[in-house]
């Protein structure tokens, strides 16, 4: 599964995206240690889906100032995919999701955590995207 518990959909995020040293996503390759937080966060590890959501303390502080970094960045918003994804479920949010970060150009799949938000395969560059945060 390639949404972190923070939320982040690594299969829009570069480092997932690039074709040398890519990163397996935040929920896979157990065998390497996380730096991340939320990853190694016991109340995530303990609740039912694994995604912040479940927590008493949702949002934290820590989620939402990774959460202003990305809106400002990226445009998309960990905090929103969430409550997405509790309101609505994980299903329906994939297919939103792979609707908003298709490249109109090729289809490619449009990668965040750049200066500037591309397309992974064209490299496209999109400055601003229809973007429902």
């Amino acid at each position: 599964m390639l949404i972190a518990p923070c939320g982040m959909n690594c299969g829009i995020c570069k480092s997932h995206l690039r074709k040398y040293e890519k990163c397996p996503g935040c929920n896979l390759d157990e065998g390497k240690k996380r730096r991340c937080f939320f990853h190694n966060c016991e109340i995530i590890k303990r609740n039912k889906s694994g995604l912040c959501f479940e927590c008493d303390e949702f949002p934290c502080k820590r989620l939402e100032k990774l959460d202003t970094k990305h809106k400002r960045r990226d445009e998309m918003s960990m905090i929103h995919n969430l409550k997405y994804i509790e309101r609505h479920g994980m299903k329906k949010f994939l297919a939103s999701e792979g609707k908003k970060w298709k490249c109109p150009e090729c289809g490619g799949v449009i990668a965040v955590g750049h200066r500037h938000i591309l397309c992974s395969d064209c490299g496209l560059e999109l400055r601003k995207l229809n973007s429902s945060c």
